[in-house]
């Protein structure tokens, strides 16, 4: 495994980090406490350190699952990315899973979701916390940033950030937080196959010296390779509600990205990941983790060799021109989840 450091906070993150939200949220299938703990351990024992979670996964069990799997000071085993701003707890909680619960940002309201969050994961600080899905309206907002930076110099989060969402997109505020706000990175979608806006993102964060978190790095699983024409995924399963075409196109798009690993070697999944950590100011990819099978692949990545500038130039080339393919409507259109996670980005 390698490790990246997020801005210069100090904050060293792997760069093949876990995404909580597929062993919390029920999107992926269900796991006990115990089974979601088995794969994070087995993440640890492979060089992961980096967890991101939210309050809204699973409507608090994104947390409570991290204090089950690193109680006391195993905690300090890891880096904990967690987020901020949605009252999930006023929403009906049969809404979970199909609506974004509301946001709200009052002093007393903040102030009591961060000792919350602390006490369900069973720990004293938070290493990269993150204001979840805002809308431009609220990044202009100065009590937002007034409450994280004192939470800053109380020791209770180490570094700031904007988790961009629900959906793909949300350039505007992205580049804003980066140009404008006190924040040390951005959490954005980025793969081969939906290259904007996070390209223009990666722009700024250059020029501004941010940090990205780069989540849905394998496109909701188009990206490991294991899907046919003949793939039907299960009822629930939040891959059920893409575009009709989102999965023949697919197909035919990744037959044109087998010169990644005929190049460098490695699987396509692993090639996925080297990509997205291409550029340096994106310090760790949170591909959907599910079972130990894809632990094994994903933190592997590693080893592989990076993809150069001439290949990641052939990407953007090939993505330009739609890998060849007639332009049709965007393959991440579909519905808001719960807390603001895309059903399509399922992060």
């Amino acid at each position: 495994m390698r490790y990246r450091q997020i801005g210069d906070t100090g904050v060293t993150v792997s760069e093949v980090g876990f995404g909580v939200w597929t062993v919390s949220a029920g999107w992926w299938g269900e796991y006990s406490d115990d089974d979601a703990a088995k794969l994070m351990h087995a993440a640890v024992e492979r060089g992961v350190t980096f967890f991101d979670t939210a309050d809204t996964y699973g409507q608090g069990r994104g947390e409570t699952v991290m204090k089950h799997a690193f109680p006391g000071s195993a905690r300090d085993q890891i880096v904990i990315g967690a987020k901020f701003g949605y009252d999930w707890q006023s929403r009906n909680p049969n809404d979970a899973g199909h609506r974004e619960a509301p946001h709200r940002f009052d002093l007393a309201f903040l102030e009591a979701s961060l000792d919350a969050s602390l006490e369900r994961m069973g720990t004293d600080r938070i290493d990269f916390y993150q204001i979840h899905n805002p809308r431009m309206a609220m990044m202009l907002r100065d009590d937002i940033w007034t409450f994280v930076e004192r939470a800053k110099a109380a020791g209770k989060v180490r570094s700031v950030g904007v988790a961009l969402g629900p959906a793909i997109g949300w350039e505007e505020e992205g580049r804003y937080a980066m140009e404008h706000l006190p924040v040390d990175g951005v959490q954005m979608i980025y793969n081969a196959l939906e290259l904007d806006p996070g390209r223009a993102l990666i722009d700024v964060a250059v020029a501004t010296n941010k940090s990205l978190v780069v989540r849905v790095p394998h496109s909701s699983g188009m990206l490991e390779g294991k899907y046919t024409a003949d793939t039907v995924f299960p009822e629930h399963d939040h891959r059920r509600h893409r575009p009709a075409n989102w999965l023949p196109e697919g197909l035919e798009k990744i037959k044109q990205l087998e010169f990644l690993t005929q190049e460098n070697g490695g699987t396509l999944a692993q090639a996925a990941l080297r990509f997205v950590l291409h550029c340096p100011n994106v310090v760790s990819a949170l591909p959907n983790i599910y079972n130990l099978e894809q632990i094994e692949e994903f933190c592997g990545a590693s080893d592989v060799a990076d993809v150069t500038d001439a290949q990641s130039a052939r990407i953007n080339e090939l993505y330009d021109t739609n890998y060849g393919m007639e332009f049709t409507a965007p393959l991440n259109a579909v519905a808001a989840g719960a807390g603001g996670e895309s059903l399509g980005a399922a992060r």
